[in-house]
């Protein structure tokens, strides 16, 4: 009970949810006919937007940690190695929570998409450059040779962040519509 009380329950649902979210797509990057494409920068920067303290980003990436430890134990064919270019995905979630933050509170679907996107792109830039250059697995890169590459895996990054982001904002913009009209009803009679 003091976890929860601690924690605060609406934010441990979301967390919840999140973490559901996460180990339902994190398992594969791509769309496939038995999974769903990896949300995980979407999640992080609408941890960032509903959850916003920095206890909820660490219990989060480390479930992140956590997901990928156990599927790399289920399934060997699962391709992320973990070594020193894997820690590039703290900056990289760390960005996505921290622009999620700051744009917590807008009601513009402009300013939401424009942000997402730089978002998107930046943990990209970084995920990819830490990769590149610290996980041993082009040892003779250089920094030049490595931001020339990866860029073919933008697009999919990008699109599917994006499509779990518009979807967040469709969904989250129902419910307040939903029970803005039920207050109304409820007034009403």
């Amino acid at each position: 009970m003091t976890l929860i009380k601690n924690f605060g329950f609406k934010s441990t649902s979301t967390f919840t949810f999140l973490f559901l979210l996460m180990a339902l797509t994190r398992g594969d990057h791509l769309l496939t006919s038995v999974s769903l494409p990896d949300a995980t920068l979407a999640l992080f920067l609408i941890g960032g937007m509903l959850l916003k303290e920095p206890k909820w980003f660490i219990s989060l990436f480390a479930f992140s940690i956590a997901i990928d430890l156990v599927t790399l134990s289920i399934n060997s064919a699962y391709q992320i190695p973990i070594n020193l270019g894997y820690w590039g995905l703290l900056p990289s979630y760390g960005i996505m929570w921290f622009i999620g933050s700051r744009i917590a509170n807008t009601k513009s679907f402009i300013k939401f998409t424009v942000f997402g996107v730089l978002a998107t792109l930046i943990a990209f830039l970084i995920s990819t450059q830490t990769y590149n250059l610290l996980s041993g697995t082009f040892p003779d890169i250089t920094i030049t040779q490595s931001m020339q590459t990866g860029w073919e895996y933008l697009p999919q990054s990008l699109i599917y962040t994006m499509s779990y982001l518009i979807a967040y904002w469709g969904i989250q913009a129902l419910l307040k519509r939903h029970f803005v009209s039920q207050k109304a009803t409820a007034l009403d009679v």
